[in-house]
């Protein structure tokens, strides 16, 4: 029986996972009409159609869904094998993907793990900037980072940072034209700044807490977009109240450009975890990791 070319298996898995032949092609370093070109040649070889191709979505048909659950992991345990050897090497090597928020892969995750990549040069870590729940397990990453209060229960969760807080502010020319708020419920009487999920679409409902009485807030304005640096911007502008943890106005409020208001109602909260599977075996570059974000 003549070997099956285990390229094409790799190649079709990841078109599978992706959804897409252009960012499967992009992931693995190939063009996309070779990788087009591999995926025709595998099902004339096995003579049934593995994917339903249309202008706009790439989906595994019957037989291209059992393939995928057949096989797919078998792969994921080769490669996690591969980057277990790195052990055995004089330094680990390996690549760690991990998908978080923009926020606090700035304030935390970069400023701990860049010593760590300077150390270890064959270490790589792929941040994936994500805002909604992504699941770590399906697509294929290695670790997430989450508000401690929103990771499911069978996942193993480390604190990587200090307590939270959140900011309300405004620039105080934006103040100077209104009464500044004195109560959650007053900023349904201001311009505020909206924040949605790229993932489900939502809009981020405003949450406040003051001596254990809890206040959510749906807040209106002119503007809504979908990245915490975007609303630092539309808050410096003087286009309405933001919200969103104080790092991200501290220059800002420092140097009087921002305003800070409804502080009183603004409670510390539990702050950011890095979270995995239970079942993982971390690799060597996936410890040396973990490690570099516990300090």
């Amino acid at each position: 029986m003549a070997k099956r070319n285990l390229n094409d298996l790799v190649y079709f898995v990841t078109v599978a996972r992706e959804r897409s032949f252009t960012r499967a092609a992009a992931q693995l370093g190939i063009t996309q009409s070779a990788l087009s070109q591999a995926i025709s040649g595998l099902e004339a070889r096995m003579e049934i159609r593995l994917l339903t191709r249309t202008t706009r979505s790439v989906s595994p048909t019957a037989a291209g869904e059992r393939l995928l659950q057949a096989i797919g992991h078998r792969f994921d345990e080769i490669e996690a094998e591969l980057d277990e050897l790195s052990e055995l090497r004089d330094k680990p090597a390996g690549t760690v993907r991990i998908t978080c928020g923009d926020h606090v892969l700035k304030t935390t995750l970069l400023p701990k793990v860049a010593p760590l990549l300077h150390s270890y040069p064959d270490v790589k870590v792929e941040f994936d900037v994500n805002y909604g729940f992504r699941d770590i397990v399906a697509d294929r990453f290695d670790a997430g980072v989450r508000l401690g209060d929103t990771i499911d229960k069978d996942m193993i969760a480390i604190p990587i940072g200090s307590r939270l807080r959140m900011a309300a502010v405004a620039t105080p020319s934006y103040l100077a034209s209104r009464p500044k708020p004195k109560r959650p419920e007053d900023l349904t009487n201001h311009s505020c700044i909206n924040m949605r999920f790229p993932t489900h679409g939502g809009l981020y409902v405003w949450e406040f807490e003051r001596k254990g009485k809890h206040v959510n807030v749906r807040v209106d304005g002119q503007v809504t977009v979908n990245s915490t640096p975007h609303i630092v911007l539309a808050a410096l502008e003087g286009l309405g109240i933001a919200f969103l943890p104080e790092e991200e106005f501290a220059p800002h409020i420092d140097e009087g450009r921002l305003v800070r208001v409804l502080d009183d109602w603004c409670a510390p909260f539990e702050g950011y975890y890095l979270y995995y599977p239970s079942r993982r075996q971390p690799s060597p570059a996936f410890s040396l990791v973990l490690d570099a974000l516990r300090a």
